[in-house]
């Protein structure tokens, strides 16, 4: 019975860990939707052996009958920047197990950027963590796979 116990458990740990093998850096890659009061997609992509995200939509993409721009940025020289096409995931490195780490997250609403690592929780559920200092000081957000489409109104 011991020996059942144990020969269970090693089956268990070997369909663990291939289950994590099976998550590759490119699994990233697509769309997401993100939750909150105004969502957006993001399409993350590759640059060289980094993962970068820019905005491809915006559910409000307009403010006054103008597209929305980075009002909010630090640096003056880019507020006249337009939301839609900005990139605000830079520089993940996928860690060869199942996470993106040592990459920036800017939140446009406020002007800040953040230490940010991703996970997959599945192929459809991204988990985005943004921090400073060290990820216990932080917040998750979950995004959703999706496609990109444009919406009736949403021009830019």
């Amino acid at each position: 019975m011991k020996y059942k116990f144990i020969i269970c458990l090693v089956v268990l740990k070997l369909t663990c860990i291939s289950l994590l093998a099976q998550i590759k850096g490119d699994d990233i890659l697509g769309i997401w939707l993100t939750g909150g009061k105004e969502p957006a997609k993001i399409q993350v992509y590759r640059s060289g052996k980094k993962y970068f995200g820019k905005i491809v939509w915006l559910k409000y993409a307009e403010e006054n009958g103008r597209p929305r721009n980075d009002n909010n940025n630090p640096d003056k020289a880019k507020r006249n920047n337009q939301i839609i096409g900005l990139v605000i995931l830079k520089g993940f490195q996928f860690d060869g197990d199942d996470e993106w780490e040592d990459g920036k997250i800017y939140d446009p609403e406020s002007g800040k950027t953040y230490s940010c690592h991703l996970s997959l929780k599945d192929k459809n559920t991204l988990k985005v963590r943004g921090y400073v200092g060290i990820s216990w000081f932080g917040r998750t957000e979950v995004w959703t796979k999706t496609t990109f489409q444009m919406v009736t109104g949403n021009k830019y």
